[in-house]
């Protein structure tokens, strides 16, 4: 346990004596905070509960959506505290705080309903329902053609030039780009030109957006999710809910009342570290993803095991420490406890930004560097020899084929 000293300042509104408090506090993770014996709150806590037994302080204010740390109420559950006996492991693991999405994360956004609101524009190419009562009178004798002429009641294209064409009886409304209700009210006026007293509804056939916002987005470098035409939403930092509130402000200008569902689909930005030592030979690093409930063993097992230079004896977990707390935690894993004992004192869950270091062997290490020493003589001695060599063989030669010569003659 590491100690800490807490000076807790409590007075009364009635003017009662203001008690200084100075005592020294026990922290664990897995433990409570213990202020003058009994413990009083446990760390990770939601902070309603962090408020010491019998004393007021404002070290310990209860915050909503905060949790116990050390000192007081933190956004983040506080490691500074976790030492090697009491830090989350296989059977005692602890939950993460609240996921913050980054990218590149992949998100599942749908939205419920894609009505557009009142207020959208309506562009060209798109239908309306127009109908209109109080029309030019037909005549009996007329033809069905120059009848369907004097009748409005029915679907009308909005075409390419931004008109709708209501027929040779009628002529055409400039109407694209505007929302329903004027739509309504220039079709009307245009109405009144030709007919006394008219009656004008018009209404979108469909009144559905033309794109649906529903399956996996990515979240962006810059932080952002394309919605397509809808434009980007920036979700990076935020909360699945507060994600959802930016999405839904998002879209409630172009979608009516927008009702969305936020998940995310695969955890890309929080990994842990496996790095393996080639026993002076380099090393590997293999991140990976962090689901929030992997342990040592796990993470092992994701890299197909120990390699074959490792050292079964030095194997690490190194944890970042949280803000100003220092040093680095170093935890030490017994790994034959852990596969051939089923032991989990050691099994440590593995939280984001974990690294996992397998140091190699040491006499693997050693002959490693013995190698580096060694290997230039013995390139350089190797080319001693061979160049000895070549030149006796030469020399040979050349005395056998003087000789031969001298039997020849």
């Amino acid at each position: 346990m590491r100690r800490l000293f807490i000076s807790t300042n409590t007075s009364s509104p009635a003017g009662l004596t203001l008690l200084a408090v100075s005592m020294a506090c026990c922290v664990g993770f897995s433990g409570c905070v213990t202020i003058g014996g009994p413990p009083v709150t446990e760390i990770g806590m939601p902070c309603e509960t962090c408020a010491p037994v019998g004393a007021t302080t404002a070290a310990f204010s209860a915050v909503p959506g905060e949790y116990c740390g050390v000192g007081g109420c933190t956004s983040e559950i506080s490691q500074c505290c976790m030492t090697q006996d009491n830090v989350p492991r296989e059977l005692r693991k602890t939950s993460l705080p609240v996921y913050r999405i980054e990218p590149p994360d992949l998100l599942l956004i749908e939205a419920v309903n894609n009505l557009r609101p009142d207020f959208a524009p309506i562009h060209a190419g798109e239908p309306l329902l127009i109908q209109v009562n109080r029309t030019i009178p037909v005549s009996r004798e007329e033809e069905n053609v120059s009848r369907q002429f004097k009748q409005i009641n029915g679907i009308y294209m909005i075409g390419t030039d931004g008109y709708v064409d209501l027929g040779p009886e009628y002529g055409k409304v400039l109407v694209a780009e505007q929302p329903l209700a004027e739509i309504q009210r220039r079709v009307e006026e245009h109405m009144k030109q030709v007919l006394t007293k008219p009656q004008v509804l018009v209404t979108l056939p469909m009144p559905q957006n033309q794109q649906y916002v529903a399956g996996q987005h990515l979240v962006r470098m810059d932080g952002t999710v394309h919605l397509g035409i809808y434009g980007d939403v920036y979700v990076t930092g935020k909360t699945l809910d507060e994600a959802r509130q930016a999405i839904e402000q998002h879209l409630s200008q172009h979608i009516y009342q927008p009702r969305v569902n936020v998940d995310i689909l695969a955890y890309n930005s929080k990994k842990y570290y496996v790095i393996t030592d080639g026993g002076g030979a380099g090393e590997q690093v293999f991140p990976l993803p962090s689901m929030g409930n992997e342990t040592v063993l796990d993470a092992i097992g994701n890299i197909r095991g120990l390699p074959t230079v490792a050292s079964k004896g030095d194997i690490w977990v190194a944890r970042p420490a949280p803000g100003n707390c220092r040093p680095d935690q170093i935890l030490k894993v017994d790994w034959n406890a852990i596969a051939q004992g089923g032991q989990t004192a050691t099994n440590y869950q593995i939280l984001p930004g974990d690294r996992i270091y397998v140091k190699a062997d040491k006499f693997i290490r050693f002959d490693t560097a013995m190698a580096k020493i060694t290997a230039p003589f013995e390139r350089i001695l190797g080319f001693t020899i061979l160049g000895n060599g070549t030149v006796r063989t030469l020399q040979r030669g050349r005395s056998a084929f003087g000789s031969g010569n001298s039997g020849g003659f």
